[in-house]
């Protein structure tokens, strides 16, 4: 037993963790990506000013997969219809092999995408300077504010 404890956390000691990304290199990173995508606020603010052929990269992470009202190609409307969220380490993935990375989510080799780059190295930068140029998490509700709820009387009998 002692032997299996011993190698099971060995192994999981070499596995490779996603680190995560730092923001400040993503924004340069982020200058390989503008010729497609610009990155403009809900109000109209250009963030970082940049091309039309791809969507606008604003509160990306959060957002469902194919999640606005760009013309997006079959293969990733098909991910964005299973109801996936793109979060850091799922765009951090797509960018390094778009291709591929919807051919393993549809589990179809013949999955296309329209996003010819790729982006070897550096896409957990990228995506952790969406992360940070992107709108406020929604506030979570707390508990204590809330009203109580309506409780039946004790005897379960309607007033």
């Amino acid at each position: 037993m002692r032997r299996i404890l011993t190698a099971a956390t060995l192994s999981l000691l070499a596995s490779p963790a996603l680190a995560a990304g730092d923001p400040a290199k993503g924004e340069n990173e982020f200058k390989k990506c503008r010729s497609c995508h610009m990155i403009e606020s809900d109000d109209g603010t250009a963030i970082q000013k940049g091309g039309k052929t791809g969507p606008n990269l604003y509160g990306v992470i959060g957002r469902p997969v194919a999640g606005t009202d760009f013309d997006y190609g079959e293969s990733i409307k098909a991910v964005g219809a299973t109801g996936l969220i793109w979060t850091e380490e799922e765009l951090a993935t797509y960018v390094a092999n778009p291709a591929e990375w919807l051919k393993t989510k549809l589990d179809d080799p013949a999955a296309k995408s329209k996003m010819s780059f790729k982006l070897a190295k550096g896409g957990e930068d990228v995506a952790a300077y969406l992360a940070s140029v992107g709108p406020a998490p929604a506030a979570a509700t707390d508990a204590s504010t809330e009203a109580p709820a309506a409780t039946a009387p004790a005897n379960n009998v309607a007033p």
